[in-house]
C-alpha cells in the first residue's frame, strides 16, 4: 500500500514560490497500477519525484506499507537509494559500452552480491521482459522497444517494493507505444508490484490503469477506475481531458423521472447528474461524447444540424455539425455521406448526457 497525505511541494520563481503540488492525498492498493494523469505543469511528475525521494516535500507524509519514507512534520526523509523503489524514466539511460546483461546487472552494484548472484538476478529480470535471449547483445544494437524493456528489467532487478514510471513510452512511435503499454501492464501484473505511472496521454492511462488520478494545478480533481471516470466524470475538466466531448451550456429546469431536464441553446436535453447535487436553476454544462451520438433514432434527445466537416478515419467518419450557433462533434458510420452542408439528425440517450456543474 502506498499512502500520500497532505503532500505539498513548492519551487522558487522570480514572482515568488510556485506550488507544484498543493496538498494532495491518495492511497494505492497493493499490486495496483495507479496513473497520475493531467496536463503539463499539473504536478504529477513532482509527486512522483517526491515518492522516489528525488524531491523533498515541504509538508505531508509518504509511506509504503509500514515504512515512512517522508514526513515533513517529523523531519523524516529516507534518501532515494534506500527506498528500494524501481523507477523508469523518459530517457532509458542505457549504457552504450555495456551488453544488455551488464546494463541490468549494473543496478545491483553496491549491494554486496557476488558476481554469480548478480548475473542470476539480471537474467531473471531479463526473462520477465522477454529479453533473456539478447543478454549478450551490445546495447547500441537494440531497438527503441528493446531499450525500454532493458530499462524496465533494470527497475525490476533490485526486487523493489514498488515501481515508478515517468512517461516511459513518450519516446516511442505510435504503434510501438500501444505494444509496449500492453507489455508493461503484463509485466506489472505478473510481478505483483504496486506501481505509480505518470502520463499526459489519456489513451495510455485508460489502457493500463487500475485507477486514474486526475490532476490540475497541483491538486487532485477526481479519481476512479478507468471505465467509471471516463463514462461518468464528475467535473467538466475531467470530461474534457479524458477523451473528446461536446459541452453544451444550459440551466437545470427540473427533474423528470429521475433525470434532469436542462434548457440549452439546442432545446431541452434530458441527462443524468453523476454528482447528485444539482438543483433547478443551476448553471450547468451537458457533456456528450461523440461516440454517444447516433444518426439512428435511438434516444430521447434529438439534434438537427448541418455538416460543416467530415473526415474518413477508418473505423468511423469524424464529423462536425453546426446546430445553430453550437458546434457538435460526432462519429458516423464509415459509409456515411461526407457531402458538406447536408442535413444530419443525431440522437442521444439521456444516460449518455452528463449534467455537470459549470466551472
Amino acid at each position: 500500500m502506498i499512502e500520500v497525505a497532505g503532500l505539498h511541494k513548492s519551487f522558487a520563481a522570480t514572482q515568488g514560490a510556485v506550488a507544484a503540488v498543493a496538498g494532495i492525498d491518495f492511497s494505492i492498493k497493493p499490486g495496483a497500477m495507479a496513473t497520475l494523469l493531467g496536463p503539463s505543469g499539473c504536478g504529477k511528475t513532482t509527486t512522483l519525484r517526491c515518492l522516489a525521494g528525488l524531491e523533498r516535500p515541504d509538508a505531508g507524509r509518504i509511506a509504503i506499507g509500514r515504512t515512512t519514507l517522508a514526513d515533513a512534520a517529523a523531519g523524516t526523509f529516507v534518501p532515494p537509494q534506500l527506498r528500494n523503489l524501481g523507477m523508469v524514466f523518459q530517457s532509458y539511460a542505457i549504457w552504450p559500452h555495456m551488453t544488455v546483461l551488464e546494463n541490468v546487472a549494473y543496478a545491483l552494484e553496491g549491494r554486496r552480491l557476488g558476481k554469480t548472484e548478480r548475473r542470476k538476478r539480471a537474467m531473471e529480470a531479463l526473462a520477465s521482459v522477454q529479453l533473456a535471449d539478447l543478454a549478450d547483445r551490445p546495447a547500441p544494437r537494440l531497438s527503441g522497444g528493446q531499450q525500454q524493456r532493458v530499462a524496465i528489467a533494470r527497475a525490476l532487478v533490485g526486487r523493489p517494493q514498488a515501481l515508478l514510471f515517468d512517461e516511459p513510452l513518450s519516446n516511442l512511435d505510435a504503434k510501438l507505444r500501444i505494444e509496449m503499454r500492453n507489455e508493461l501492464k503484463r509485466i506489472q501484473r505478473e510481478s505483483g508490484l504496486t506501481a505509480v505511472y505518470v502520463t499526459h496521454d489519456q489513451a495510455e492511462a485508460l489502457a493500463i490503469s487500475d485507477e486514474i488520478i486526475v490532476m490540475k494545478s497541483g491538486r487532485i480533481v477526481e479519481r476512479g477506475a478507468p471505465v467509471d471516470i471516463y463514462r461518468y466524470p464528475r467535473h467538466v475538466f475531467t470530461a474534457q481531458f479524458l477523451g473528446s466531448t461536446n459541452l453544451i451550456a444550459g440551466t437545470v429546469a427540473g427533474a423528470d423521472a429521475g433525470r434532469l431536464a436542462v434548457t440549452t441553446a439546442l432545446g431541452r436535453i434530458l441527462g443524468i447528474d453523476p454528482t447528485g447535487v444539482l438543483r433547478a436553476g443551476e448553471k450547468v454544462m451537458v457533456s456528450i461524447r461523440p461516440e454517444d451520438l447516433s444518426a439512428r433514432a435511438a434516444g430521447e434527445n434529438k439534434f438537427e444540424g448541418r455538416m460543416t466537416f467530415a473526415a474518413f478515419a477508418g473505423a468511423a467518419v469524424e464529423a462536425e455539425l453546426a446546430c445553430g450557433e453550437v458546434k457538435i462533434q460526432c462519429l458516423l458510420d464509415r459509409d456515411a455521406d461526407l457531402t458538406p452542408g447536408r442535413s444530419v439528425t443525431l440522437y442521444a440517450k439521456p444516460e449518455s448526457c452528463l449534467v455537470l456543474p459549470q466551472e
